[in-house]
């Protein structure tokens, strides 16, 4: 499915914002920190400055420049709602989404709070959206679930959790008005186990909420391995959208040029 990513719930990344900081457990064997700080200090490399926070506005409107639609996982390897994200940035972002709409955005934070302050103002222009998915993650009661709550209070369209690493049983969950929930185990050295009795139960809730439900991977230090099987079988469940017709480059050119206008002013 992937074009470039191996991320089994979306074809490729899109990643304006680089670098990120821990803020709860499951960040402790964050993917994309071990990535990024491994070419700290490489002259020339994207990740020359590690996992430092970095915006980065030559990739802002890279959305225009492919040539088919896609589904795209937006800063993968950050969080575009953390403190140091400027407001106005994260703003110029939306405003990319809204217009290249041929394309289906995934976005996925931990900071809920900011998440719904801002959904809930200065960007409601593009809450209602149906081709971009906003998503929190979701890794244990403490701070998982109240997150969900946080989403559940913006007038998002499209709502979605990634429930990975599930790293202990979540107990009752209120699903309403959440539209696709994904699970999965943590990978990677150090792994922390996930029990099939903590997915169950996230699918069990699903199935009385009629979610859609994606079982990612076991994970482990060997996660192809350890597969993605859930009692025998895979879930590839999606929400039930449509996507726009993509416009022909002409068209794509001109709207993103006048983007770029705006993005010169705004810088």
């Amino acid at each position: 499915m992937a074009t470039n990513t191996k991320i089994e719930w979306t074809d490729t990344t899109w990643n304006p914002v680089r670098g990120c900081t821990k803020i709860s457990p499951g960040c402790k064997h964050c993917y994309a920190e071990a990535f990024a700080e491994r070419f700290r200090g490489v002259k020339g490399h994207p990740y020359e400055r590690g996992f430092d926070i970095r915006l980065v506005w030559d990739k802002v409107l890279e959305p225009f420049s492919w040539t088919s639609s896609r589904m795209v996982f937006v800063n993968s390897m950050s969080d575009l709602f953390h403190p140091e994200v400027p407001d106005a940035f994260i703003i110029q972002i939306a405003k990319v989404m809204m217009e290249a709409n041929w394309h289906t955005y995934q976005l996925l934070t931990k900071r809920s709070d900011r998440l719904k302050k801002l959904l809930n103002g200065a960007l409601r222009f593009a809450a209602g959206a149906p081709h971009i998915w906003w998503g929190v993650s979701v890794e244990n009661i403490k701070h998982g679930k109240p997150r969900i709550e946080h989403l559940r209070q913006t007038p998002a369209a499209v709502k979605f959790l990634s429930v990975e690493p599930l790293l202990e049983d979540l107990g009752t969950l209120d699903f309403s008005h959440i539209n696709w929930v994904i699970v999965g185990g943590e990978s990677g050295p150090g792994a922390r186990p996930m029990q099939e009795s903590w997915a169950l139960n996230v699918l069990h809730y699903c199935r009385m909420y009629e979610v859609p439900f994606f079982f990612k991977q076991w994970g482990g230090v060997r996660k192809h391995k350890a597969g993605r099987h859930l009692q025998d079988r895979t879930f590839d469940e999606f929400p039930i959208t449509s996507r726009n017709t993509m416009p022909p480059p002409s068209k794509r050119k001109a709207i993103a040029a006048l983007l770029g206008v705006q993005l010169a002013d705004a810088r």
